[in-house]
Order: structure tokens, then sequence, then C-alpha cells
């Protein structure tokens, strides 16, 4: 019994090792050799959206702990006559929208990849205000490392309830390895060709998480 328990562990960290050295070079190699479209995506952001170029806000990365992720601007900065933010459908351009529709913004993330606060595979970061929402079980998705896309995401991503989403993450906690996270990325590739469950149904992405039964 003790036996296999070791080699379990000792599997897990043989994949989190691997995984963690090969997520850095391959957002290495990445950054390189998309350099220059990055360079012409933040050119159009400054020109459609204005500054700041990137969007940085804090989200809990492994075990809750918080980081600052990094992605394009999609969104204006357009408040009403409270001084409030109007609500996303009404800062999220037509240009925003294609950004998310093909996942462009999400390409500066690969800093966080290399900076090791992120995997490309593993549940996507959501807000921080979210976790004390969750049951012990969903809370399980934080883990492992947030990930660029990831189980979830390639079953249905933001056109599907947060339980199921939260239930697919932990499905992935339990049965990670590579040929999985390999799979993964085919699938995420695939479906941001088809442009799959962008958004939920009503919503400019998805409505907020304001806690489930499970998690109360």
């Amino acid at each position: 019994m003790h036996s296999f328990v070791w080699f379990n562990l000792q599997m897990n960290c043989n994949y989190l090792l691997v995984k963690s050295l090969v997520d850095r070079l391959v957002a290495l190699l990445s950054l390189a050799l998309l350099s220059p479209l990055l360079l012409v995506v933040a050119l159009l952001v400054r020109w459609h959206l204005g500054a700041p170029i990137l969007f940085r806000q804090e989200r809990p990365g492994f075990q809750g702990r918080p980081f600052r992720l990094i992605k394009f601007r999609t969104m204006t900065s357009a408040r009403g006559v409270s001084g409030l933010l109007l609500p996303d459908s009404e800062r999220l351009t037509s240009f925003g929208i294609w950004l998310r529709a093909t996942s462009i913004d999400e390409l500066p993330s690969l800093i966080n990849i290399l900076r090791g606060e992120m995997s490309f595979i593993g549940p996507r970061p959501l807000l921080m205000e979210y976790l004390p929402l969750y049951s012990p079980e969903q809370a399980r998705r934080h883990d492992l490392k947030p990930g660029f896309s990831g189980w979830a995401q390639i079953n249905g991503r933001n056109a599907i309830s947060w339980e199921e989403k939260f239930r697919l993450d932990v499905w992935y906690v339990n049965n990670k390895n590579l040929m999985l996270d390999l799979y993964i990325l085919v699938l995420t590739i695939w479906r941001v060709v088809r442009r799959e469950g962008i958004n939920a149904v009503g919503e400019a992405t998805m409505a907020p998480f304001t806690g489930s039964g499970m998690s109360r």
C-alpha cells in the first residue's frame, strides 16, 4: 500500500516537473515567434481602444495564491452618469469581440506561463471574489496551476453552467496526464478555429458566479 502511494506521488511529481519545463520552453519559443503578431495587435488595440494596451487583473493561481493575469484589452473604459463602468456588453467593441473569438487577447498570458504562474493546460483562472463561493470540491480546481486552456474549455467553454465547468475542472485535476494535456491542446486549437462556446446565451461572455447550493 505504501509503495503504491509512493509510486503515485512520484509519478505526479515527475508529471508536474516535466509539464513546468515544457510550459516555460514552449512559452519562450511562442513569444519569440509571435512577437511580430503581438506588436501588430498591440498597435491595433491602441488605435481602437486607446491606452492601456494590456489588461492586468489579480486572479487566483495555484492554491488560490494571487497573481497578475495579463491579456490584451478588449473593452473600452466607458462609464455611465454615476461614474461606474458600463456593463461588459456595452463596453465590448466589435474589435474586442474579434480578439476574444480568435483568443488572440489571451496571447500576453504567455508571459504568465513563462513566469511559472500559469500552465498551458489547467483550470482557467477566474476572479478572486469567487474563492469564498466554492464548495470544498469545487475549490480543488486550484490544486493545479491555472491554464491557458483546459478540460472545461474544450467541453463547452462559456456555453455551459458554472457547476458543469467546475465539475470538469475537478475531473481534470483527478485525471491529469501528459497525453490528456496534448489532447486538450489539439481540441483547443479546433475549438478556437470554429469559435465555439465563446459566449453564454444572452451574455457578452458569461454571467458572474454567485455561488450554488453546493458552495453554501
